[in-house]
């Protein structure tokens, strides 16, 4: 990769990040006044109903102790409960609750409402261009395991 390139892309990506709101780590890009890191596990929890508390580590891609606080942050808005997973005594099942359902379903409207009104800004010809370029960026930035 040229220098110009990848001071272009360094800088388009940060331009992205600041103007979505990516780097305001106590409220979501979508207006939400909650910290990124819950949001992105409410949204793993809602997809599956229920998760292990080690996969919610794995998917987050972050350590076992900043799990746990995190979920005990869900806990204590009423959003999250635990219970032994079955079959293995030290396991943590993490559940939504009522009140988390319709949170995580708040968060989900918000998102999308947000992520229309960017994609609507975008030329129709272009939005499939960008969303593939996305997609593209999305899966470069995994790390091998």
């Amino acid at each position: 990769m040229q220098s110009g390139e990848l001071d272009a892309a360094q800088e388009a990506l940060m331009r992205f990040v600041r103007n979505f709101g990516l780097h305001q780590p106590d409220r979501t890009p979508c207006g939400q006044p909650l910290p990124v890191s819950e949001a992105h596990a409410m949204v793993e929890i809602a997809r599956d109903g229920q998760i292990r508390q080690v996969e919610l580590a794995r998917r987050l891609r972050l350590e076992k102790s900043t799990v746990s606080r995190l979920v005990t942050n869900l806990v204590s808005r009423g959003w999250v409960h635990r219970e032994a997973a079955d079959g293995d005594g030290r396991g943590v099942l993490l559940v939504l609750t009522e009140a988390g359902t319709t949170a995580a379903a708040r968060q989900a409207e918000a998102r999308r409402d947000r992520l229309t009104h960017l994609l609507d800004r975008i030329p129709a010809d272009q939005r499939g261009a960008v969303v593939s370029a996305l997609q593209t960026l999305a899966e470069a930035a995994v790390e091998p395991s």
